[in-house]
């Protein structure tokens, strides 16, 4: 059993309060699959130029991921620059250089079409449907999206909402796409729009998910230091997708639990600048931390409820 991303892989630049690096490993698939490939075997879909370096692709080459699907097209990789407030809260995008990434259009191998785990990451709703056509028997299916298609290709979008079963979003995007100022409710309204279940990520305060008959918040893991939230969310999107996946069924604790570990996962990416932290990721770690937030969250009412009698 296998998870197949098609997204992006570019090169960053990045700058927050703890420093600056240029043009290191980035892009939704990159987060993605370097996260997800603790639970499953992940298939990347992607494209780059002809200068992509080969110590980015190093950090890829691994016995969990599938590079068949990455494509190498004369010309230069995909850029992004950016920079962070002192709260990391809020970031500038200084540039934007989709280069080869203009004109992707993914051809999927045989393989990844056979796929029954399918996450398209944050681009095109025309990309997305074009590969949802070249899939034979999806089983599940997961998508993200961004206040720019949200804007610029609504209608596209919302035809993609009705065919995958769980959407992950952020608070801010969830309430442009909704109207909805209560991001709760915004939730709830996105269901309406055809996914089964959403997972509105939160940044520093985590993540909830909203079901049909289905509500849980989950924290996120304590961090001493944050170096660099960049690709934060697509990591989370890896770690709730790989764990989900790997639990092979849907059920209210199989989609608390993925969203547990989405946050784990999370927490690795920003203790360093771009998948760093992620490289060094150790399986007792994971779950070390998975164990943190159980305990975190895990409360009983039986000795206080005399207090109120």
């Amino acid at each position: 059993m296998t998870i197949a991303v098609v997204g992006s892989l570019g090169l960053d630049t990045i700058e927050t309060p703890a420093g600056r690096v240029e043009e290191v490993l980035g892009g939704s698939a990159a987060y993605f699959a370097l996260a997800a490939r603790h639970f499953l075997p992940v298939s990347l879909v992607a494209v780059v130029g002809t200068d992509f370096p080969a110590e980015a692709r190093g950090a890829l080459e691994h016995p969990d991921l599938d590079l068949s699907g990455l494509e190498v097209q004369e010309g230069k990789t995909f850029r992004w620059e950016g920079v962070y407030s002192r709260d990391m809260n809020t970031r500038k995008t200084l540039r934007t250089e989709l280069n080869v990434f203009e004109h992707f259009h993914p051809k999927l191998t045989e393989g990844i079409r056979s796929c029954a785990n399918i996450f398209l990451a944050n681009i095109d709703p025309d990309l997305q449907r074009d590969v949802l056509d070249q899939l034979r028997n999806p089983r599940l299916v997961l998508c993200d999206t961004m206040n720019y298609w949200i804007q610029g290709k609504r209608e596209e979008l919302l035809a993609i909402f009705k065919r995958v079963k769980i959407l992950l979003i952020n608070e801010e995007e969830a309430r442009e796409l909704t109207g909805e100022s209560l991001t709760h409710r915004a939730a709830r309204a996105i269901l309406d729009l055809g996914p089964e279940t959403v997972v509105i990520k939160q940044g520093e305060h985590g993540a909830f998910l909203q079901g049909r008959d289905l509500y849980f918040t989950c924290p996120a893991v304590p961090i001493e230091s944050v170096v660099d939230p960049t690709g934060a969310g697509d990591t989370f999107a890896g770690g709730f997708f790989g764990a989900l996946a790997r639990m092979g069924r849907l059920t209210d604790r199989t989609l608390r639990a993925a969203v547990a570990y989405g946050c784990v996962m999370a927490s690795f990416t920003v203790e360093d600048f771009g998948v760093k932290g992620l490289l060094r990721v150790k399986r007792a770690e994971i779950l070390r931390r998975a164990d943190s937030i159980m305990e975190m969250t895990r409360f009983t009412l039986n000795d206080t409820s005399r207090l109120l009698r």
